[in-house]
C-alpha cells in the first residue's frame, strides 16, 4: 500500500486548506517561495493586491491557491484570469488544474488560434475558472457566450506584457464589465508607473507585495555578452551551442521573420531546432512545446511574445541572438532559466551599434554584464552586396561595444568575438553593481 504523502506544513501555516495541501504534496511542493509567503495571506484576507516577483518564482501558485480555495464549485464562473498570450493561457490553466485536483474545479482556457466552437462547448459546462487572452474574452463576451455577473476574483497575470502588447483598452473594457463585488489581483515581473495607475483605477486600497525591489534578475543566472558583427552572428551561435552543449536552450530573435530564418538555418546545419512565434498554427506550437517540455527538443528559437507562456523546468541557457530594444524584455527572457533556485546562463550578442541598448539593460538590472570572448572565434569579413553589410573605412578595424579601457601597446586589440582569449574571472569575483549614479562609458561608434 502506498504511503500517503505528508501535507506541506509551511503552506498550511499560510491558511491553505487540506484539499489543496494534498495536491501540493503530490506535486512535491514543500516550502513556499517568497511571493507565495507574502501574497497568499493578503488574498485570503479579502484584500486587493499588486504583486511583483521575478519570473519563475511561483506567482501562479500564489494567486491560484488563494483564489481557488474560496471558489464554490457549484456557482459557475467566479475566477477570471487574464494573460497576454495563448501559450500562457494553456500553461496557467494546466497549473491551476494540477493545484485544484482534489477540489474538482472546472477550468477552461480560452485563446485565439483555436477553433472557437470547442471553447464554446467547454464554456457550456459552466466552468468555475476561465483563463484567457483579452481578445478572445472580448469575442466571447460579444457573442453572449461568457457572463461575468458572478465573478468574485479577477487576476491579471504578466500585466506588464499585456500593456506592452497593446491590451490597455481591452483590459479596461473587460474589467469595466465586472460589476459584482470582487477582488482584483495584479501580478507581474515588473511594476511600472503605468501599471500602478491602471491598478489604481480597478482596485480598492490594494496591498503592494514586492519581493524583488533590489534584484530584478537573480544571481543564479550567469550573464555575459559577446561583441560580434551582424554577418558573424550565425557562425558565433553555432560555436556557442557547440561549446556550451545546453540541456535546454531558448534563442531569442526580435522578429518573427528572424525566428523563421534562424530556425531554418540551424536545421540545415544539422541542429535540431524548432521555431515558435505568433504566426505558427496552434497545433504545431503545441507539438513543439510538448517536445521541448519532454526534453526531446533541445533548442527553441522564439520571439518575446511567444515565449511568455514557456514555463519549462530545466532550461539551462538563454541566447539573445538579437538584443531586445526594450530592456524589460531582457528581464523576461532570462527569467526562463534559473527557475526556483536552479542555475542558468544568459548570453547576449551585441553588435558595435548596440552598445547603448546594452547599457540600458545594465541600468535596469543594476548590474554590469561581463564581456566574454571565444578563443577560437575569428571575425569574418563583411559580405559584399548583402543587405545590411558594409565595409569599414580603410585602416579602421571593426570594434565591439566593449567599455572604454586603457590598452597597452603589448595588448592585442579588442575585436568583436575576440581574437585573443581573455583571462577567466575568478569564481569568487562577483559582478559589479552599477549604483544609482552609474554613467556608462560605452558610446555609439
Amino acid at each position: 500500500m502506498k504511503k500517503a504523502q505528508a501535507a506541506p506544513a509551511a503552506f498550511a501555516e499560510l491558511g491553505i486548506e487540506p484539499p489543496l495541501l494534498r495536491a501540493l504534496a503530490k506535486i512535491g511542493f514543500v516550502e513556499p517561495s517568497e511571493i507565495q509567503k507574502q501574497l497568499i495571506p493578503v488574498v485570503l484576507s479579502g484584500r486587493d493586491a499588486l504583486g511583483q516577483a521575478r519570473t519563475g518564482t511561483g506567482k501562479t501558485a500564489a494567486f491560484g491557491l488563494s483564489c481557488m480555495q474560496m471558489v464554490n464549485r457549484d456557482m459557475g464562473l467566479q475566477l477570471l484570469v487574464l494573460v497576454p498570450t495563448r501559450e500562457l493561457a494553456v500553461q496557467v490553466a494546466a497549473e491551476l488544474l494540477r493545484l485544484s485536483e482534489f477540489l474538482g474545479l472546472r477550468i477552461v482556457p480560452v485563446y485565439g488560434g483555436q477553433r472557437i466552437k470547442s471553447q464554446l462547448h467547454s464554456l457550456g459546462k459552466k466552468p468555475c475558472v476561465v483563463v484567457g487572452t483579452p481578445g478572445r474574452l472580448i469575442d466571447l463576451l460579444e457573442r453572449g457566450a461568457l457572463s461575468l455577473g458572478d465573478v468574485r476574483f479577477v487576476v491579471l497575470d504578466e500585466v506588464d506584457r499585456m500593456l506592452d502588447i497593446g491590451f490597455r483598452d481591452d483590459i479596461r473594457l473587460i474589467l469595466g464589465k465586472i460589476t459584482s463585488p470582487h477582488q482584483t489581483v495584479f501580478v507581474s515581473a515588473t511594476l511600472s508607473d503605468e501599471i500602478k495607475r491602471l491598478a489604481g483605477q480597478f482596485t480598492r486600497d490594494a496591498v503592494e507585495v514586492n519581493v524583488s525591489r533590489d534584484e530584478i534578475t537573480v544571481e543564479e543566472v550567469t550573464q555575459v555578452f559577446i561583441g560580434v558583427e551582424p554577418w558573424d552572428k550565425f557562425r558565433l551561435l553555432q560555436m556557442v551551442l557547440e561549446r556550451e552543449q545546453p540541456k535546454l536552450a531558448i534563442v531569442f530573435c526580435n522578429t518573427k521573420r528572424g525566428v523563421m530564418k534562424l530556425a531554418k538555418r540551424l536545421h540545415v546545419e544539422g541542429i535540431d531546432a524548432r521555431e515558435i512565434h505568433g504566426d505558427l498554427v496552434q497545433s504545431k506550437r503545441e507539438r513543439v512545446m510538448e517536445r521541448f517540455r519532454k526534453h526531446n527538443l533541445h533548442v527553441l528559437v522564439a520571439t518575446d511574445l511567444a515565449s511568455r507562456g514557456i514555463d519549462v523546468h530545466g532550461i539551462t541557457h538563454i541566447v539573445n541572438y538579437d538584443i531586445p530594444v526594450d530592456p524589460e524584455a531582457y528581464v523576461h527572457r532570462i527569467g526562463r532559466t534559473a527557475r526556483m533556485g536552479s542555475f542558468g546562463k544568459a548570453i547576449t550578442f551585441v553588435t558595435r551599434e548596440q552598445g547603448k541598448l546594452l547599457t540600458e539593460v545594465e541600468k535596469l538590472i543594476n548590474l554590469q554584464i561581463t564581456e566574454e570572448r571565444l578563443e577560437n572565434f575569428v571575425p569574418g569579413s563583411p559580405p559584399r552586396g548583402e543587405l545590411g553589410g558594409f565595409s569599414p573605412p580603410p585602416g579602421r578595424r571593426p570594434r565591439g561595444p566593449a567599455r572604454a579601457s586603457p590598452v597597452s601597446a603589448a595588448e592585442p586589440p579588442s575585436v568583436p568575438g575576440g581574437t585573443a582569449p581573455a583571462q577567466s574571472a575568478s569564481p569568487s569575483q562577483r559582478p559589479k553593481t552599477l549604483g544609482a549614479k552609474f554613467r556608462s562609458r560605452r558610446r555609439r561608434l
